[in-house]
Protein backbone atom coordinates (compact mmCIF):
# COMPACT_ATOMS: atom_id res chain seq x y z
CA UNK A 1 0.00 0.00 0.00
CA UNK A 2 1.67 3.31 -0.54
CA UNK A 3 0.73 6.66 0.68
CA UNK A 4 1.17 10.29 -0.52
CA UNK A 5 1.04 13.51 1.18
CA UNK A 6 -0.42 16.38 0.13
CA UNK A 7 2.57 18.06 0.06
CA UNK A 8 4.79 17.49 -3.00
CA UNK A 9 8.43 17.96 -1.30
CA UNK A 10 7.06 15.02 1.79
CA UNK A 11 6.70 11.71 0.65
CA UNK A 12 5.99 8.62 3.08
CA UNK A 13 7.82 5.16 1.01
CA UNK A 14 5.34 2.36 0.57
CA UNK A 15 5.52 0.24 3.83
CA UNK A 16 3.74 -2.83 5.23
CA UNK A 17 3.47 -3.50 8.61
CA UNK A 18 3.29 -7.44 9.35
CA UNK A 19 2.01 -8.85 13.08
CA UNK A 20 1.71 -11.65 14.52
CA UNK A 21 -1.89 -11.83 13.67
CA UNK A 22 -0.49 -12.38 10.30
CA UNK A 23 2.14 -14.72 10.07
CA UNK A 24 1.83 -16.45 14.05
CA UNK A 25 5.58 -17.15 15.48
CA UNK A 26 6.39 -20.93 14.49
CA UNK A 27 5.77 -23.45 18.03
CA UNK A 28 9.06 -24.73 19.79
CA UNK A 29 9.63 -27.99 19.73
CA UNK A 30 7.91 -29.38 22.16
CA UNK A 31 9.17 -33.31 23.39
CA UNK A 32 7.02 -36.14 21.98
CA UNK A 33 6.91 -39.33 23.22
CA UNK A 34 6.74 -42.97 21.17
CA UNK A 35 7.05 -46.69 21.09
CA UNK A 36 8.94 -48.51 19.32
CA UNK A 37 8.89 -52.52 18.92
CA UNK A 38 10.64 -53.18 16.41
CA UNK A 39 8.48 -55.17 14.10
CA UNK A 40 7.27 -57.09 17.58
CA UNK A 41 10.76 -57.70 18.38
CA UNK A 42 9.85 -56.24 21.65
CA UNK A 43 7.36 -56.72 24.14
CA UNK A 44 6.22 -54.49 26.29
CA UNK A 45 7.45 -52.11 23.17
CA UNK A 46 9.61 -49.26 24.05
CA UNK A 47 8.73 -45.93 25.37
CA UNK A 48 10.71 -43.24 23.74
CA UNK A 49 10.81 -39.48 24.27
CA UNK A 50 12.44 -37.37 21.88
CA UNK A 51 13.47 -34.00 22.62
CA UNK A 52 15.01 -31.11 20.16
CA UNK A 53 16.07 -28.95 23.05
CA UNK A 54 19.44 -29.43 23.76
CA UNK A 55 20.37 -30.14 19.97
CA UNK A 56 19.88 -32.87 17.27
CA UNK A 57 20.91 -35.59 19.59
CA UNK A 58 17.42 -35.95 20.95
CA UNK A 59 15.90 -37.05 17.84
CA UNK A 60 15.68 -40.58 16.69
CA UNK A 61 18.21 -41.18 14.13
CA UNK A 62 17.64 -44.04 11.23
CA UNK A 63 20.66 -45.85 11.91
CA UNK A 64 19.79 -46.31 15.59
CA UNK A 65 16.70 -47.91 14.31
CA UNK A 66 18.87 -50.48 11.88
CA UNK A 67 21.40 -51.24 14.23
CA UNK A 68 18.83 -51.71 17.28
CA UNK A 69 16.96 -54.37 14.91
CA UNK A 70 19.74 -55.89 13.60
CA UNK A 71 21.23 -56.88 17.24
CA UNK A 72 17.68 -58.03 18.35
CA UNK A 73 17.49 -60.24 15.63
CA UNK A 74 20.78 -62.04 15.19
CA UNK A 75 23.15 -61.25 18.01
CA UNK A 76 21.52 -61.01 21.79
CA UNK A 77 22.50 -64.70 22.43
CA UNK A 78 26.17 -63.24 21.76
CA UNK A 79 25.75 -60.53 24.04
CA UNK A 80 24.85 -62.49 26.97
CA UNK A 81 26.67 -61.16 29.98
CA UNK A 82 29.20 -59.02 28.28
CA UNK A 83 30.06 -55.26 28.83
CA UNK A 84 28.24 -53.18 26.65
CA UNK A 85 28.63 -49.14 25.82
CA UNK A 86 27.01 -46.93 23.29
CA UNK A 87 28.65 -44.06 21.75
CA UNK A 88 26.68 -41.08 20.66
CA UNK A 89 23.95 -42.41 22.00
CA UNK A 90 21.16 -39.70 22.10
CA UNK A 91 17.44 -40.73 23.42
CA UNK A 92 18.90 -44.11 24.16
CA UNK A 93 17.43 -45.73 21.05
CA UNK A 94 20.02 -48.45 20.36
CA UNK A 95 21.25 -49.31 24.36
CA UNK A 96 17.53 -48.79 25.60
CA UNK A 97 16.35 -51.44 23.42
CA UNK A 98 18.89 -54.24 24.20
CA UNK A 99 18.52 -53.46 28.02
CA UNK A 100 14.44 -54.01 27.41
CA UNK A 101 14.72 -57.10 25.55
CA UNK A 102 17.31 -58.99 27.46
CA UNK A 103 17.86 -59.75 31.55
CA UNK A 104 21.04 -61.62 30.37
CA UNK A 105 23.06 -58.50 30.12
CA UNK A 106 25.58 -57.32 32.80
CA UNK A 107 25.24 -53.74 31.97
CA UNK A 108 24.62 -51.45 28.81
CA UNK A 109 26.31 -48.31 29.38
CA UNK A 110 25.09 -45.45 27.13
CA UNK A 111 26.82 -42.53 26.75
CA UNK A 112 26.51 -38.72 25.57
CA UNK A 113 27.57 -35.16 26.30
CA UNK A 114 26.24 -33.50 29.19
CA UNK A 115 23.30 -31.88 27.79
CA UNK A 116 21.61 -35.27 26.79
CA UNK A 117 21.85 -36.90 30.02
CA UNK A 118 18.59 -35.78 31.54
CA UNK A 119 16.65 -36.93 28.53
CA UNK A 120 19.04 -40.41 28.59
CA UNK A 121 17.77 -40.67 32.30
CA UNK A 122 14.28 -39.93 31.47
CA UNK A 123 14.10 -42.08 29.09
CA UNK A 124 15.50 -45.18 31.35
CA UNK A 125 12.71 -44.24 33.93
CA UNK A 126 9.93 -44.76 31.23
CA UNK A 127 10.74 -48.51 30.81
CA UNK A 128 11.19 -52.01 32.40
CA UNK A 129 13.83 -52.75 31.74
CA UNK A 130 15.20 -55.90 32.34
CA UNK A 131 19.21 -55.62 32.44
CA UNK A 132 20.86 -52.37 34.28
CA UNK A 133 21.38 -49.48 31.82
CA UNK A 134 23.52 -46.94 33.04
CA UNK A 135 24.05 -43.54 31.45
CA UNK A 136 27.25 -41.42 31.81
CA UNK A 137 28.94 -38.35 30.44
CA UNK A 138 31.53 -39.14 27.19
CA UNK A 139 32.88 -36.22 25.59
CA UNK A 140 35.00 -37.70 22.15
CA UNK A 141 38.56 -37.34 22.65
CA UNK A 142 38.35 -36.70 26.13
CA UNK A 143 39.75 -39.44 28.59
CA UNK A 144 37.41 -41.92 29.31
CA UNK A 145 35.66 -41.52 33.11
CA UNK A 146 36.11 -44.45 35.64
CA UNK A 147 32.29 -45.15 35.19
CA UNK A 148 32.47 -46.17 32.34
CA UNK A 149 34.22 -50.03 31.74
CA UNK A 150 38.01 -50.08 29.78
CA UNK A 151 37.45 -52.02 26.82
CA UNK A 152 34.18 -53.49 26.54
CA UNK A 153 33.25 -56.76 24.71
CA UNK A 154 31.01 -54.41 22.96
CA UNK A 155 31.00 -51.08 21.53
CA UNK A 156 28.15 -49.82 19.99
CA UNK A 157 27.82 -46.44 17.10
CA UNK A 158 25.04 -46.07 15.39
CA UNK A 159 24.60 -42.24 13.23
CA UNK A 160 28.02 -41.09 15.12
CA UNK A 161 29.12 -39.75 11.90
CA UNK A 162 27.12 -36.35 10.58
CA UNK A 163 29.79 -33.83 11.94
CA UNK A 164 33.14 -34.10 10.04
CA UNK A 165 35.90 -32.15 12.21
CA UNK A 166 34.27 -34.64 15.28
CA UNK A 167 35.92 -37.29 12.81
CA UNK A 168 39.19 -36.78 15.06
CA UNK A 169 37.55 -36.79 18.11
CA UNK A 170 35.30 -40.04 17.97
CA UNK A 171 38.29 -41.97 16.47
CA UNK A 172 40.41 -41.42 19.78
CA UNK A 173 37.56 -42.37 21.89
CA UNK A 174 37.71 -45.43 19.71
CA UNK A 175 41.05 -46.51 20.02
CA UNK A 176 40.91 -45.89 24.05
CA UNK A 177 37.86 -48.37 23.89
CA UNK A 178 38.76 -50.74 21.74
CA UNK A 179 40.67 -53.72 23.22
CA UNK A 180 42.29 -56.97 21.29
CA UNK A 181 39.28 -58.40 22.22
CA UNK A 182 36.41 -55.95 21.48
CA UNK A 183 33.60 -55.86 18.41
CA UNK A 184 32.50 -52.99 17.35
CA UNK A 185 29.05 -52.19 15.60
CA UNK A 186 29.20 -49.29 14.06
CA UNK A 187 26.20 -48.32 11.66
CA UNK A 188 25.66 -44.94 9.64
CA UNK A 189 23.70 -43.61 7.39
CA UNK A 190 25.60 -41.82 4.48
CA UNK A 191 24.48 -38.29 3.75
CA UNK A 192 27.93 -36.97 2.69
CA UNK A 193 30.79 -37.73 0.46
CA UNK A 194 32.66 -36.64 3.53
CA UNK A 195 31.42 -39.44 5.94
CA UNK A 196 33.22 -42.18 3.97
CA UNK A 197 36.06 -40.44 5.00
CA UNK A 198 35.98 -41.61 8.54
CA UNK A 199 35.54 -45.25 7.26
CA UNK A 200 39.03 -44.69 5.69
CA UNK A 201 40.21 -43.18 8.83
CA UNK A 202 39.31 -46.29 10.74
CA UNK A 203 40.36 -48.71 8.49
CA UNK A 204 43.95 -47.55 9.13
CA UNK A 205 43.62 -48.76 12.71
CA UNK A 206 40.70 -51.07 13.05
CA UNK A 207 40.21 -54.20 10.75
CA UNK A 208 36.38 -53.75 9.53
CA UNK A 209 33.93 -56.31 8.00
CA UNK A 210 30.89 -55.46 6.13
CA UNK A 211 27.61 -56.99 7.32
CA UNK A 212 26.39 -59.22 5.29
CA UNK A 213 23.88 -61.03 7.63
CA UNK A 214 21.39 -58.64 7.84
CA UNK A 215 17.93 -59.77 6.90
CA UNK A 216 16.57 -56.58 6.21
CA UNK A 217 19.86 -55.83 3.65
Amino acid sequence: MAASSASSSEQTEPFLLVTEDLVPSLPPNLPTTTTIDFSGLLTPPLILQTDLKEGCGGQLWPAGRVLAKYLLQLKMDELRGKTIVELGAGSGLVGLALGLHSPNLTAVHITDLAPMLPLLTKNISLNPLLSSVIPSVLSWGSHIPPSIPPHPDILLAADCVYFEPAFPLLLATMEELIGEETVCYFCFKKRRRADLGFVKMAKKVFAIKLVEDDPDK
